[in-house]
């Protein structure tokens, strides 16, 4: 609160009205005053106080009674409610009505200065968090993810409401949808903004490489390590830490991690002690993680850890209304990086663009733009769009299954074996799926892999597997 507070005294006796103007002034406030509650009333608008005491017994309107009415009028002006009786039901109603304290009378000077200065910064905390709530919102409608759906809509409440909180989130989506911008706002937006905001790609490095880059060493830990290293978890200390694909972390290291979460230690490699972090933790993944905690590739006991709060971002295809809006964001964007000049697209590269499925997602979408920015022209990406990856056309009697090529002979009587021939045809199934999503991602493998909902590494093994590979 900014200037000199005002505050509007309400009461019916003049020689207590005259003591506490006499006392308000001295404290350095304006003061207006009423002799009942239709008159202060009367005047709300004119005075605009910044702080009220109100009589609990008035002649007229009672206390009470004004007290509601101030509150329908005016409910971020707090009230003090002072009366001579004091009893147990009227200062219940009075707290329940909205008033802020409730003195006895007589009261002690300082009792009143104590109660004027808790109000008064109860309102300035009030309107400090009604501000910062204004621009979170105006901040998190300007993200570029772009949308109006109903899911992008609920995405954009999560983030306001828990941005100013210390609370775990769980950003979940396709490959490219945005994960880190969400893990991003949420940083920028809340308390710990001014403190370290730390990313760690949990799929980038193998497992004992990851495990010393999270949690740091001691000299002498292993072979080369000459000298103590801090690791990202003390870097982000009272700040933020962003584990983007969570669910490619080794087992060993996700009982470290749930260590840190339910403890707020660890311990170095090599160290004999605890090393203690108040890092506020942010964590993405494009995998079903579910589905990976059935299969006991994720530890259940995390999952229930990590997924307190879960922001679940829809892939552009199902949001195509965010296009415009994400094509305008990034052309603002590179035409700035780039010096260039490229301000608006034609209508037939526009209707391309909403007609287009994304298997990328805005990250497909922001290369593409930067492409185009960068070139200075549309050409290339428009025959990229009017030409999707070709599907290959087969006949009805090629889509059935060759029941004899998995070797089930029904030309005499002999026995099957029906373990060797699911076995065969989920061999030839899973192959099929993989090259057929390899081809919709322009054999982008880490973007099928995300499609597929499998980890980067089994993919390859199973291309290998397969006997796949970009130059077929």
């Amino acid at each position: 609160m900014t200037g000199q507070a005002t505050v509007l005294v309400i009461d019916d006796d003049p020689g207590i009205r005259d003591y506490l103007e006499t006392l308000v002034i001295r404290q350095g406030y304006r003061v207006f005053t009423a002799a009942d509650g239709e008159s202060a009333l009367e005047n709300l608008d004119t005075t605009r106080p910044d702080l009220i005491t109100l009589d609990a017994v008035l002649p007229g309107m009672d206390g009470l009674e004004t007290l509601r009415r101030i509150k329908q009028r005016a409910p971020e002006v707090p009230v003090i409610m002072l009366s001579g009786h004091g009893q147990a039901r009227t200062i219940v109603e009075a707290m329940r009505l909205g008033a802020t304290d409730f003195l006895r009378k007589p009261f002690e000077v300082e009792e009143l200065e104590l109660a004027f200065r808790k109000a008064l910064e109860n309102r300035a905390l009030e309107e400090e968090v009604k501000s910062l709530r204004g621009r979170v919102r105006t901040e998190v409608d300007g993200l570029p993810m772009g949308g109006d759906s109903p899911k992008m809509r609920e995405v954009r409440e999560i983030i306001e409401q828990v941005a100013d909180t210390d609370i775990t989130v769980l950003v979940r989506g396709e490959s490219g949808t945005g994960k880190e911008v969400v893990a991003r706002a949420l940083f920028q937006l809340g308390n710990r903004r001014n403190r370290p905001f730390v990313k760690v790609n949990c799929a980038a490095l193998p497992s004992e490489l990851l495990e010393s880059e999270l949690f740091g060493f001691e000299r002498g830990a292993f072979t080369g390590a000459l000298k103590r290293k801090l690791g990202k978890f003390e870097y982000a200390n009272q700040g933020t830490i962003f584990l983007d694909e969570i669910s490619e972390m080794a087992p060993g290291l996700q009982a470290k991690l749930l260590q840190v979460l339910q403890d707020g230690e660890f311990s170095r490699l090599g160290g004999e002690s605890d090393v203690r972090v108040d890092a506020r933790i942010i964590a993405a993944t494009n995998r079903n993680l579910e589905e990976a905690v059935r299969n006991q590739e994720f530890r259940e006991d995390l999952y229930y850890r990590l997924n307190v709060v879960t922001i679940l971002i829809p892939p552009l295809r199902e949001r195509i209304d965010a296009v415009p809006l994400l094509v305008e964001h990034f052309l603002r964007m590179y035409n700035e990086q780039y010096k260039k000049d490229l301000e608006k697209l034609s209508p037939e590269t526009m209707k391309l663009l909403m007609e287009y499925h994304w298997p990328g997602n805005v990250r497909e979408l922001e290369n593409m733009i930067k492409r185009m920015v960068v070139l200075g022209s549309e050409q290339t990406v428009l025959h990229e769009l009017s030409q999707p990856p070709p599907i290959r056309k087969v006949s009805a009697d090629q889509e059935e299954l060759d029941l004899a090529a998995l070797g089930a002979d029904f030309s005499n009587c002999q026995e099957l074996d029906l373990k060797a021939i699911s076995k065969r045809a989920s061999q030839i199934a899973e192959k099929k799926v993989i090259e057929r999503v390899l081809g919709l991602t322009r054999w982008n493998r880490k973007e099928a892999a995300g499609r597929l909902q499998i980890s980067y590494k089994a993919l390859l093994y199973k291309m290998k597997e397969n006997g796949l590979s970009e130059g077929r």
